[in-house]
């Protein structure tokens, strides 16, 4: 029977203890565990804080680069039909010219158109290829280690987009 009733000087004691164990804890371990509480939320609160503040860069910097992607497509189509419509003028101002002529005169003349047709075509082609790279310059940001490069590498393009 004495495991069921405890002796009320064990009970004393037991509570003695119990105080003097509690006020330890209230007095040195309480603030310790509430202080770490504490600064872990603020931790989490600030991590929590950097991750919307990417977030928001995040879309906003989705959103620049769709309005880039959108006006280097704009760029793109005016310039194709501006180099279309200098083509078709040049081709028509070669027949108009080629047809006045006659003769040896017409011979010279076609020539001559020829390569003018050749060296405009050649100046189109390297307008093209110098906007070419600064619209990819602008859409990619990918750095080419020389100007040549760039200029082979937009050649390239203007030769596969004409295929």
């Amino acid at each position: 029977m004495s495991l069921l009733t405890p002796d009320p000087g064990l009970l004393f004691w037991m509570l003695v203890s119990f105080g003097i164990v509690f006020f330890v804890l209230a007095k040195y371990g309480f603030p310790i565990i509430v202080k770490m509480v504490d600064e872990r939320k603020a931790y989490i609160d600030r991590s929590l804080e950097s991750a919307r503040q990417a977030t928001e860069r995040l879309q906003g910097i989705q959103e620049e680069s769709e309005r880039i992607l959108a006006e280097a497509r704009e760029e793109q189509v005016r310039i194709l039909k501006e180099t279309n419509e200098m083509r078709v003028k040049i081709i028509n101002d070669a027949k108009d010219l080629a047809h006045l002529e006659t003769g040896k005169i017409m011979e010279e003349a076609k020539r001559s158109i020829q390569k003018e047709k050749e060296t405009a075509m050649r100046d189109i082609h390297s307008q093209i290829a110098a906007l070419s790279i600064s619209i990819a310059e602008k859409i990619l940001r990918k750095n080419l280690d020389n100007k040549p490069a760039q200029l082979d590498l937009a050649n390239k393009l203007l030769q596969e987009i004409s295929n």
